[in-house]
């Protein structure tokens, strides 16, 4: 039988969990589209000899697609209170 001690034992660390699996997931949407995209970007300048021109038009992309991924993302959370 489960004691009251593991029961609020396994109730602190859920509503531990929670918020550090959101944190996480928030840091990979927010660190993976810059990452690709800037490494892209710099790819294609390297191949296309275009300077820094395509770098910075990926970096700017990427941050207008993390901005719609975590509004997005938000929103979903703070639906459910």
């Amino acid at each position: 039988m489960i004691s009251k001690e593991d029961k609020a034992s396994s109730a602190h660390s859920k509503g531990f969990i929670r918020p550090l699996a959101l944190a996480w997931e928030l840091g990979y949407t927010i660190a993976i589209p810059i990452v690709v995209m800037a490494l892209g970007g710099r790819f294609l300048d390297r191949y296309f000899g275009t300077g820094p021109i395509l770098l910075l038009v990926g970096i700017f992309v990427s941050v207008l697609l993390t901005s719609f991924l975590v509004y997005r993302k938000t929103k979903k959370v703070l639906s459910q209170f």
